[in-house]
């Protein structure tokens, strides 16, 4: 039972990260498109699905991507800073996730009334190409790990966690779906509670 849910939780990370990294490609896309319309109709209409997508698709898998990447280092002994491939990967999608919301989602708002500029395209081509890279990193687990010499790690956490990531994550993505934009209440508690399990989680020592 525990492995199921456990391999359920890394399906939803897949699933959502390629999604993130394939809606932010359509929003470049849409965002080129009403660049090359110049002003009228056709650009008015690329920009308001850009901004339908971004707030029903882009901003919902960011954060459940986001989320399930974080419960799955906190519940299992990769962690967050013992391989430095997993560290990456939390630096980057910390970075991505600011960036998406104080300068990508508001300069979408903009475009919506000043049109799609080309800085707006080639940030989020940035932006799926650095969701591309940390799906690398996750196949191919390069560069070792932070502290080689440490031999304790956390256990596994138990199955239910691995089952309130996966419902969690799904509520999180339909409530987004129905609002309209991301509310990730449900997982930033979950993300606590995770946490909290890892701290107080036994550990086991390794070869």
């Amino acid at each position: 039972m525990a492995k199921r849910w456990r391999q359920l939780t890394i399906w939803l990370h897949v699933l959502t990260s390629v999604g993130w990294m394939a809606q932010v490609m359509a929003l470049c896309v849409l965002l080129a498109t009403g660049l090359a319309a110049g002003a009228g109709p056709g650009r008015d209409a690329a920009t308001a699905m850009a901004l339908a997508l971004d707030g029903r698709l882009v901003g919902p898998m960011a954060d459940a991507s986001a989320f399930t990447g974080i419960m799955l280092a906190a519940a299992t002994p990769w962690g967050f800073f013992r391989h430095w491939w997993v560290l990456a990967k939390f630096v980057i999608t910390l970075v991505q996730l600011n960036v998406g919301i104080f300068l990508l989602s508001p300069a979408l708002q903009h475009s919506a009334v000043a049109g799609p500029s080309p800085s707006q395209i080639a940030g989020g081509a940035l932006m799926a190409g650095a969701i591309a890279f940390q799906c690398w990193l996750s196949i191919a687990k390069p560069w070792g790990r932070v502290r080689p010499g440490l031999r304790t790690v956390p256990a596994t956490a138990p199955s239910w966690i691995f089952i309130v990531t996966v419902l969690g994550g799904l509520a999180d993505l339909a409530l987004a779906m129905v609002i309209g934009h991301p509310m990730p209440l449900l997982s930033l508690v979950l993300i606590v509670v995770g946490l909290t399990s890892r701290r107080s989680g036994v550990t086991r020592i390794v070869p």
